[in-house]
């Protein structure tokens, strides 16, 4: 090898690596993007409605689209649904909204809302995995949202963000133990082995949070499931 013929090499690399850098974003765009249409396929094949959105706002955009006028709304405990800004935008229109996160509410207001949520017209909600073959995967320590997922609302509408696609269940099942459920419970001001070292101790702690847990492997018969997968992270 000539050292005209190495030098050229070395330039190559070199000018491969700055673009590399300078494409960073659409690089991790173009990832997120295959990723998820490729489980919007699966998604299909399952029998759910399934769309895909570049971004937060494209998401919220094809959420809103799907809410008839004057829908009476439940909205899942969701950190997506509130980064997307949703809820802002549902009650600015005027839709009664079931949120059992809204401040000041009380115990018994919580469960009345909760139980709101599972008769609404539509139900709003995100879940703590999406297999790459089409399987919706998530923990809950009431069980409201799975409860309203399977049976109840007119419509139900998920939006998941990419970093929750994950390969099959057993890697579900971990995302949901040693990433979800850590980050999700650590603001409630109580022991929880999985906050205090950050991963799943399988505990029996009584403010445990992994108690009912939903593999949905095709849509539900009598229930009108639609599935956004966003092309960027969201929620926990």
């Amino acid at each position: 090898m000539t050292a005209d013929t190495n030098n050229k090499k070395v330039s190559g690399r070199a000018d491969l690596y700055a673009r590399r850098l300078a494409n960073r974003e659409g690089i991790r765009q173009w990832y997120l993007r295959e990723r998820g249409q490729r489980v919007i396929r699966a998604l299909a094949k399952n029998g759910f409605a399934a769309l895909y959105a570049d971004s937060s706002e494209e998401a919220a955009g094809l959420v809103l689209d799907l809410i008839p006028p004057g829908a009476a709304i439940g909205l899942g405990g969701s950190m997506t649904l509130r980064e997307i800004g949703v809820p802002e935008v549902l009650a600015a229109r005027g839709h009664t909204l079931f949120d059992h996160w809204k401040a000041g509410l009380t115990p018994e207001e919580v469960m009345a809302t909760r139980r709101a949520q599972l008769t609404c017209d539509v139900f709003l909600t995100s879940v703590n995995a999406l297999t790459a073959d089409g399987q919706l995967v998530c923990c809950d320590g009431a069980g409201n949202r799975v409860s309203a997922m399977t049976f109840g609302p007119k419509k139900v509408v998920v939006v998941v963000g990419a970093n929750k696609i994950v390969n099959d269940l057993d890697a579900a099942f971990r995302r949901i133990k040693d990433v979800a459920a850590p980050q999700a419970l650590s603001d409630i001001g109580l022991e929880i082995p999985c906050v205090k070292v950050g991963s799943c101790q399988d505990c029996d702690s009584p403010a445990r949070g992994c108690r009912v847990t939903l593999i949905m492997e095709r849509k539900p018969y009598n229930t009108d499931i639609t599935v956004v997968v966003v092309g960027k992270a969201l929620g926990f």
